[in-house]
């Protein structure tokens, strides 16, 4: 696997991490580090629609954006690392496209924390971000390949528990 495939190699519903430089990308490897995913070299995570075009989730909602926003940043692709049937690679940019506009919210890093920490409020707080539908990047990815029924991860665990530095381990496994 490229970590980096040419741009005409890119297909529907691949998707992948990008490192984010200043004081974001700094406090989401410190946040991420606190998960007990070390400093991973990864903070933000989109799903690829196709004609250069993304979504990803942002403080102020999930947006349909250029991919050309991260000419030049370092990323990890998920091109060929999956056998999606041309299906799949729908479903998961029509999943994506409909997750436009989906708020995101610091709750949503409140339950990878009490996760990780086995605190006792982790299920208040998980019901909370899934009746509320908030997304941080890294569940909206893992929550697109669900709901075009492909598991990126074999644990089990739910969207709202995984960090971009999870799918950075996963397309460097």
């Amino acid at each position: 696997m490229s970590a980096t495939p040419p741009p005409s190699s890119r297909l529907p519903g691949d998707f992948a991490v990008v490192r984010m430089d200043g004081g974001v990308g700094r406090l989401i490897r410190i946040g991420q580090w606190l998960n007990g995913d070390g400093f991973a070299d990864y903070e933000h995570a989109f799903v690829y629609l196709g004609g250069g075009q993304l979504v990803e989730a942002q403080p102020g909602g999930a947006e349909l954006r250029p991919l050309s926003v991260y000419d030049g940043r370092p990323a990890l692709w998920s091109t060929g690392r999956y056998a999606l049937t041309d299906a799949q690679r729908a479903a998961i940019a029509a999943a994506a496209r409909g997750y436009i506009g989906v708020p995101y919210s610091a709750a949503d890093y409140v339950a990878l924390a009490a996760h990780r920490f086995h605190l006792p409020v982790g299920p208040l707080i998980k019901g909370y971000v899934a009746s509320s539908r908030h997304m941080i990047c890294s569940q909206l990815v893992d929550q697109c390949y669900l709901d075009a029924g492909v598991h990126l991860f074999s644990d089990g665990r739910w969207p709202g528990y995984v960090t971009p530095a999870d799918l950075a381990k996963l397309l460097l496994a």
